[in-house]
Parts: structure tokens; C-alpha cells; sequence
């Protein structure tokens, strides 16, 4: 059975920090590519970066270039999303996805971003 479990979300003030996890199990991590998503009330959800299996390419979408940054450690099957200089625009629910192959995707509960004064 296929899990992945976001974790790390919160309030924080505009120009904070925040890092994001997600704990996958049951798929051999270090095959899949591994993402990040949000949707925000009433919008469209949105890819914000992604990171592929070896070599560890990654992607990232125009708003967020420069201020999130995607990374995975396959010894602990945990990809992150350290995101700084937050905004309120940044505020969203977040899911992690997971690729296997070229079309088995499977994808996290999410985990809510609110970025507030």
C-alpha cells in the first residue's frame, strides 16, 4: 500500500520560513519522481516544484524560482520543500505527489500553508 504523509505546515508571517516533508512507503523511493502541489481556495491546483529520481533533477514553477527549493534524501524516503520568503500568495494547501513509471501517480492528504500577519 502506497502512503505518502505531509507533514510541516503552519501560520507564518510574511517573509518567514517554513519546510515541508513527505514520508513515502510502500514503492521503492529512489525510482520515483517526487513533487510538490498547492491549491489555494478557489484556484486550480498547481505544480510548484518537482525533483526526479537519480540524477535529482529538479523543476520549479516561475512564482516560487529563487525562494522554494525541493530536495529528497532516499535513505529516509522523505522528499522536502524548504520555502523562504514566504507571501501570502504562497498561502495553500500543499500535496506531495509521487510518480512511479510513467503514469502511476499517487498523492498525499496535503498540508496547509497560510501565510499571515
Amino acid at each position: 500500500q502506497v502512503q505518502l504523509v505531509e507533514s510541516g505546515g503552519g501560520l507564518v508571517q510574511p517573509g518567514g520560513s517554513l519546510r515541508l516533508s513527505c514520508a513515502a512507503s510502500g514503492l521503492t523511493f529512489s525510482l520515483l519522481t517526487m513533487s510538490w502541489y498547492r491549491q489555494a481556495p478557489g484556484k486550480e491546483r498547481e505544480l510548484v516544484a518537482s525533483i526526479t529520481s537519480i540524477p535529482g533533477s529538479t523543476n520549479y514553477a516561475d512564482s516560487v524560482k529563487g525562494r522554494f527549493t525541493i530536495s529528497r534524501d532516499n535513505a529516509k524516503n522523505t522528499v522536502y520543500l524548504q520555502m523562504n520568503s514566504l507571501k501570502p500568495e504562497d498561502t495553500a494547501a500543499y500535496y506531495c505527489k509521487a510518480l512511479y513509471g510513467l503514469s502511476e501517480n499517487y498523492w498525499g492528504q496535503g498540508t496547509q500553508v497560510i501565510v499571515s500577519s
